[in-house]
């Protein structure tokens, strides 16, 4: 099946934290405000949750914060023009439930905007954190299987019931391996799996080798790297992962608003760092048959362009999309483009 390549415009209703001069705009700013405050306060909560050691479910985040293809090249606008409302481009989706999976050293939180814009347009998403991460107080130094860190993912799928229907899965970053290995173990239950600027792996590579092609080889960046954590011991193979807080705004928010930098900054946990140590093994007979799409960030640190091209040449998904102008968290840096892309894969027969 050939590739469906589609190529956003810059424009974006706020993105990148425009400041436009119109009152309409103005109204849209002060929404986005709302929802900055929101997640803030939730991120709080969270944190003094974990200092206080209450549990939690360790499933999906649910409070809400704010209510066959070709290969040609098109702007994605086209698909909400033609004198169609957005309503009726919305019929032709089947599957309305969205399982958001964020990437390495994120939460649930991360997805805020997304989750917003979904619901607004009709649909059902649910954010995720995974093992160690967001709210879920497993210690990220004792997570040492890709099994252990998507439990989380594994327990929403293995709870997911006939009559719920089938689910779309979007992974962020290292979560695309996570949203891989569901697909190998769930594939009955996964319509689309959208991997969006994500370690989309092939069978026996590990997630850490799509990094290292920005960061030098796995076995040099774990005898060099001054970010790893030895949660068993400076004797023992390192754990986890943090960088600095400098860094990780160069390699993933320098096209962000800085509100949401600054949400991050104070959000962010350590990586466990086993799970994307471990070779995926992922079979034609369940693997092969997902429905795969992968969406690219044009402007990325943290995954070049030309690394993930290279992916998606290596290991084809039926669809490629491609975001202008934003940078590892078009969550962040481009919500507009990336709700847009979302709703064009999943209205794909």
């Amino acid at each position: 099946m050939g590739n469906r390549i589609i190529c956003m415009s810059k424009k974006d209703k706020y993105d990148n934290g425009g400041v436009k001069t119109s009152r309409s705009s103005r109204k849209m700013l002060t929404e986005e405000e709302i929802l900055h405050r929101q997640a803030l306060s939730i991120v709080v909560q969270q944190h003094q949750q974990r200092l206080t050691s209450q549990r939690f479910d360790n499933g999906s985040m649910s409070r809400r914060i704010g209510s066959a293809t070709g290969s040609r090249r098109r702007d994605l606008s086209e698909s909400f023009s033609n004198g169609k409302p957005l309503s009726e481009f919305l019929e032709s989706i089947k599957e309305k439930r969205i399982v958001l999976v964020h990437g390495e050293g994120f939460g649930a939180w991360c997805w805020y905007k997304t989750i917003a814009l979904l619901e607004e347009s009709g649909l059902l998403p649910t954010a995720l954190d995974l093992s160690g991460s967001g709210i879920d107080l497993t210690d990220p130094n004792n997570i040492t299987t890709m099994a252990d860190y998507a439990k989380p993912l594994i327990k929403y799928l293995e709870n997911l019931q006939e009559d719920d229907g089938k689910v779309i899965l979007v992974g962020h970053s290292s979560g695309g391996a996570c949203i891989s290995y569901a697909l190998e173990h769930f594939s009955n239950k996964i319509s689309k799996a959208i991997f969006l600027c994500a370690t989309m792996v092939s069978n026996g590579q590990k997630p850490f080798d799509v990094f290292a092609e920005e960061l030098g080889s796995a076995d040099l960046f774990l005898q060099e790297s001054k970010f790893l954590t030895y949660g068993n011991g400076k004797d023992k193979p390192p754990t986890g992962l943090m960088f600095e807080k400098e860094q990780l705004k160069g390699l993933y928010f320098h096209q962000s608003p800085s509100k949401d930098v600054a949400l991050a900054m104070v959000s962010m946990r350590p990586i466990p760092l086993q799970p994307l140590m471990e070779k995926a093994s992922l079979s034609i007979e369940n693997y092969g048959i997902g429905r795969r799409f992968y969406i690219q960030t044009l402007e990325d640190n943290a995954l070049s362009a030309d690394v993930q091209e290279k992916m998606v040449r290596e290991n084809p998904p039926e669809g490629v999309f491609k975001i202008k102008g934003s940078d590892h968290c078009p969550f962040f840096s481009k919500p507009q483009s990336l709700h847009k892309i979302l709703l064009e894969i999943a209205q794909i027969p």
